[in-house]
């Protein structure tokens, strides 16, 4: 069954770091346009970084600097380092694929699968 599992959250200080993996299962990540989105509380859904097959990256503005993210091919797998850590990064972080598209940023406006999430938490 296709699907795409997080891991990495947690809790830690202002400060802090950690490093959040999306592992896929019968997608190659390298095939769609892959994000990390996340959602706080009573806040809309954002997006947070996303890359392309060429390893070009593009960031949310609150987290330039601070996040990297990152996509190993042979692993099949999509990386989010966060450094800095503030409070106002406490949130359910997903994955997220688009299918390529040949018209505008060719990627698809809608996205086609989320992962289960995991939460970051930072404390003041």
């Amino acid at each position: 069954q296709a699907q795409l599992v997080e891991s990495g959250g947690g809790s830690v200080q202002s400060g802090g770091s950690l490093r959040l993996s999306c592992a896929a299962s019968a997608y190659s990540l390298t095939s769609w346009c892959v994000d990390w989105v996340r959602q706080a509380p009573g806040k809309e859904r954002e997006g947070v970084a996303s890359i392309d097959d060429k390893g070009s990256a593009k960031y949310e503005d609150s987290v330039k600097g601070r996040f990297t993210v990152s996509l190993d091919s042979a692993e099949n797998t999509l990386y989010l380092q966060m450094n800095s850590l503030k409070p106002e990064d406490t949130a359910m972080y997903y994955c997220a694929i688009k299918s390529r598209v040949n018209t505008g940023t060719g990627c698809s406006p809608v996205y086609s699968r989320f992962g289960q999430g995991t939460q970051v938490t930072v404390a003041s």
